[in-house]
């Protein structure tokens, strides 16, 4: 069966890229290689798997040249829907760029989907649609808080638009992956996260300090209302990620689902204070990193975890990496992008 992946060469999608393949499917993928080393990803996709996936380098903005991707394949019955921009502080400053990017392809998508009756779509929400919540861990029916920044809001927009688009086409089933803070690489080491743009995720910023690419890192904010004043975060492994994807779209495949929009939260649920992840890193590497404390980051949230037994009773998915796996992963990793200079962010 073939599954369409957009944004297949960004990070968590060409980690579920491979999962798919493992697990029996045909991939085929758009990216237009906006945010990542394009057919690199794609022949390192080939080096783990022997599959040689096809991409259409494709702007999803442009319904004409997106449409072409589902008249060429009249056989595909699902859609795993990753292409986005992504950077919080990126949206902050150029808020108009996330709306119409994240947006507008994402109604492209729901378009050919009607116009070429595929029925079954996977989301790439976020954790980020909850805002600063006031309990925790994290419920699939916890009430939206206000969004953060520019890319939450274009998560809870996106969710809107599909509920919409699911309720007017009732033959069409959606499920809304709102994750949380996915971090490592594939055990192989062959791919992980290598953005084209300076990286601001927490663990990579952490590794990239570890071998010498930064001379420090901020943790930013020390008086947020934690147990030790750092932000707190559910961190899960990439692949547990990727394989959620793969659960849902077996869910959506197998009849197991409700009908329309369903949610849920995938995460390892548990929260990890910036703090105590780059403790954990120095403990599994034996490496003291230079940091720097210093103040809050518009756009972030206090804390945030996942209450994840939805996702484990109706999915079959549980995550199988904890905080040590990520920190070895993300750090053989680095190392392989230390000794790989055309996979480094420009």
């Amino acid at each position: 069966m073939k599954i369409l992946v957009t944004g297949g060469t960004g990070y968590i999608g060409s980690h579920t890229v491979v999962d798919l393949i493992d697990n029996g499917f045909e991939v085929i993928t758009i990216d237009n290689f906006s945010n990542s080393h394009g057919s690199q990803v794609l022949d390192r996709i080939q080096k783990i798997t022997g599959i040689q996936v096809k991409n259409y380098q494709v702007d999803l903005k442009d319904l004409d040249k997106t449409r072409v991707v589902f008249a060429e394949n009249p056989d595909i019955v699902g859609i795993i829907h990753f292409a986005a921009h992504i950077y919080v502080n990126d949206s902050v400053n150029f808020p108009t760029k996330y709306y119409r990017n994240n947006l507008d392809s994402l109604v492209n998508i729901l378009d050919c989907m009607e116009e070429y009756k595929v029925k079954n779509l996977i989301f790439s929400s976020s954790c980020s649609v909850y805002g600063n919540c006031d309990a925790l861990p994290v419920l699939e029916n916890t009430p939206l808080g206000k969004a953060e920044s520019p890319y939450a809001r274009t998560k809870q927009m996106g969710e809107e638009i599909i509920e919409d688009y699911t309720v007017a086409n009732p033959s069409s089933n959606a499920i809304l992956l709102r994750y949380f803070n996915p971090a490592g690489a594939h055990e192989s080491g062959i791919i992980g996260e290598a953005p084209l743009v300076k990286n601001t995720h927490l663990v990579p910023v952490i590794a990239e300090t570890a071998i010498g690419e930064r001379d420090h890192m901020t943790v930013h904010g020390t008086d947020y209302d934690t147990r030790d004043g750092s932000c707190v975060r559910d961190y899960i492994h990439v692949m547990d990620i990727a394989n959620a994807h793969t659960k849902a779209i077996q869910y959506l495949l197998s009849n197991r689902n409700k009908g329309g929009a369903e949610v849920f939260n995938i995460g390892i649920g548990e929260g990890v204070t910036v703090l105590e992840a780059i403790k954990s890193f120095e403990k599994h590497t034996g490496i003291n990193l230079n940091y720097h404390l210093g103040p809050k980051r518009e756009g972030d949230a206090a804390a945030i975890y996942a209450d994840n037994t939805k996702a484990k009773n109706l999915l079959g998915w549980s995550p199988q990496r904890g905080i040590d796996e990520i920190m070895a992963t993300a750090w053989a990793w680095e190392q392989v992008l230390h000794h790989t200079v055309s996979l480094k962010p420009l």
